[in-house]
């Protein structure tokens, strides 16, 4: 193997890791994130002539390895998002009037938000998280998960109006009735 190659894949990774890491760490946790991060671009590496250059950005199909890989991890995911409604998380000790809305705010929501979000179809939930948390383009998300771009409208759609209704239709950071405007 051409030592140009292990260079440019050395750069891919050290431009692209810390992405994916992030992403692994939202959906699986820090420390199953180091694994399946290692994993992600072992894969990467073995499939390395599957990329097309045409694609010019290879965090996509990045992602889209990661995604396949936390597939396998599913039934975690899920166990995660149950055990996270069951524990509540460490306060912040900023502002006490902060604190105590925002902790009002996310103990009246975190349950049910975490159990919505269990309840989505695993392409639905992959795809929701691929746009909020990793802020991917509807096309990235779709290079990512190898779905045509209706799909991920209509996977996005579909998360958004179930995530709305486990919500009662009202945007909590607003309190206002978002049911008609975000669809």
């Amino acid at each position: 193997m051409p030592s140009s190659e292990l260079d440019d894949f050395a750069a891919l990774f050290d431009r692209h890791a810390p992405y994916i890491h992030r992403y692994l760490a939202r959906r699986l946790g820090d420390q199953q994130a180091d694994d399946l991060v290692a994993e992600t671009f072992l894969t990467a590496f073995r499939r390395r002539a599957t990329f097309r250059p045409e694609q010019r950005d290879a965090r996509p199909w990045l992602y889209g390895i990661a995604t396949h890989l936390v597939a396998q991890h599913r039934r975690d995911e899920v166990r995660r998002l149950r055990l996270h409604q069951a524990v509540p998380p460490e306060p912040d000790t900023t502002c006490h009037a902060d604190q105590v809305a925002a902790h009002v705010t996310a103990t009246a929501l975190r349950d049910t938000l975490t159990s919505a979000l269990a309840d989505l179809t695993d392409g639905d939930r992959d795809v929701f998280l691929l746009i909020v948390q990793e802020e991917l383009t509807y096309e990235q998300v779709a290079a990512a998960l190898d779905i045509p771009i209706g799909t991920v409208r209509s996977r996005l759609h579909r998360a958004r109006t179930t995530l709305r209704a486990a919500l009662g239709g009202r945007n909590p950071l607003t309190s206002t009735d978002e049911g008609v405007r975000h669809g």
